[in-house]
């Protein structure tokens, strides 16, 4: 498949395991917000098809950019990181990944960052879903706080909420493997 029919699978399993809405009642968010619909991304970013799919398109987002890591707060960046790393390998240019804990452990090296990843490394931080960018701008501190050199931001799905512009105030570079829109026009086209 190319990276198009790829991304055409992805929107599929993503509507059919991960999608939810609902006009009453409404879902609350992390963020506190109501809305009519929801992304639950780990019935996808934990399925062998949807981790392959996704790994191959930040894969190719990635390719050329010269970032030796990947990864971002646990857990929604976890499976993303895990299978950008597997499928960048397969693909003889491996991109390691990290996790970035929710809280630091105060005990042991007490480190925020786990992972194969050091200070001066030019990392790309995760997320599944980006709302309000709060959960990602956590996670590209923590990072910078352990010395990594954040390249960009990639979230699974932007849903488009003004998360991107709050994060671009920390990082100079955010990308979407998907959008709401995109999701929502393929949603609104189903039969």
């Amino acid at each position: 498949m190319d990276s198009a029919e790829i991304k055409e699978r992805l929107i599929a399993i993503i509507i059919e395991r991960s999608f939810k809405f609902s006009d009453n009642p409404p879902f609350t968010l992390a963020s506190g917000r109501k809305s009519n619909y929801y992304f639950n991304c780990k019935p996808t970013t934990l399925d062998p098809e949807g981790m392959n799919l996704i790994g191959a398109l930040v894969f190719d987002m990635l390719a050329k950019s010269g970032v030796t890591a990947a990864g971002g707060l646990t857990l929604g960046a976890d499976p993303i990181a895990n299978a950008l790393a597997v499928i960048s390998f397969q693909k003889g240019k491996p991109i390691k990944s990290f996790t970035v804990r929710k809280d630091v452990k105060d005990h042991g090296t007490k480190s925020a960052i786990e992972g194969n990843v050091g200070p001066g490394e030019k990392v790309a931080i995760i997320d599944d879903v980006i709302t309000t960018g709060g959960s990602t701008i956590t996670a590209v501190e923590r990072a910078k706080e352990a010395g990594l050199v954040i390249d960009r931001v990639i979230a699974l799905i932007d849903r488009e909420e003004g998360g991107k512009e709050n994060i671009l105030a920390h990082v100079g570079r955010v990308d979407a493997v998907l959008t709401r829109t995109e999701i929502m026009a393929r949603y609104q086209k189903r039969g």
